[in-house]
């Protein structure tokens, strides 16, 4: 009679099969809740559940390489694997039309031309005209750019990652000692350009990463349309990534 497979072995791994499911179940929440977070901000031809299976893989994985000796919450260490496998899964959608990602480097560099001619901060009339289009259409671009931009993705308000708007600008590395002096000076570099900028951009910036506003609640605080808002937003970071690409990533970076 031939030997059962249904061995130790098997017992084990049905064991670590069952602690997994029942994990995940458990914090299958918080995958929905960082899913629609994320889905707020993208256009609405993309499902939600489409974000939720891509944040369980995430959510797996952080189960599968959680070490309770790092005295850390498991939701606390699943949730960054959550959002990153859901940014992951749009990226490799490329759900952005080629025209709008067109628009975005079209928009950047006319406020460095028309900042260069003009010695200063360009205003919006003076953007549109450096693209040779109306404000009407620029401020419509605006609306359409800002589908582009997976920067915000990575932020999600109340998770206490203050400062962030400089990972949004930049593409700073890691935090080796070479990086750390680099960061430093990127983040005076930030701060002078974020003084420039004009003051309800500058407001709507303040608002939305550190104080951590969402843009739904900038427009209340404002007295300004939802949509004016986004276009303020996507405006005031096209500005600052402009300024970085002239003072700071134009310069040879420190090799470690």
């Amino acid at each position: 009679m031939g030997s059962s497979s249904y061995g130790p072995q098997s017992v084990v791994d049905d064991d670590i099969a069952f602690r997994r499911e029942a994990l995940v179940l458990q914090h299958l929440p918080q995958v929905r809740l960082i899913a629609k977070r994320i889905h707020d901000r993208l256009p609405s031809y993309i499902a939600v559940e489409d974000l939720v299976s891509a944040g369980v893989v995430g959510l797996i994985g952080a189960i599968d390489h959680f070490d309770p000796m790092l005295n850390v919450q498991l939701n606390t260490y699943a949730e960054r694997r959550i959002r990153g496998a859901i940014i992951d899964s749009l990226r490799e959608m490329d759900w952005v039309p080629r025209e709008t990602r067109k628009k975005d480097r079209l928009i950047g560099a006319a406020i460095h031309r028309a900042k260069q001619r003009l010695g200063r901060e360009p205003l919006e009339e003076e953007i549109a005209a450096e693209l040779e289009i109306p404000l009407a259409e620029y401020q419509k671009w605006l609306s359409e750019v800002q589908s582009a931009e997976l920067e915000p993705l990575e932020y999600v308000p109340g998770d206490g990652t203050r400062g962030d708007l400089l990972n949004f600008i930049s593409d700073d590395e890691e935090d080796r000692p070479s990086h750390i002096v680099e960061r430093s000076e990127l983040e005076r570099v930030l701060a002078l350009a974020i003084d420039r900028i004009p003051k309800t951009e500058r407001t709507v910036l303040t608002l939305y990463y550190y104080e951590e506003l969402n843009l739904r609640e900038i427009a209340e605080v404002m007295g300004l349309h939802l949509s004016r808002i986004h276009q303020l937003r996507v405006q005031a970071v096209l500005r600052l990534r402009s300024h970085l690409d002239r003072v700071w990533l134009s310069q040879p970076r420190s090799k470690s």
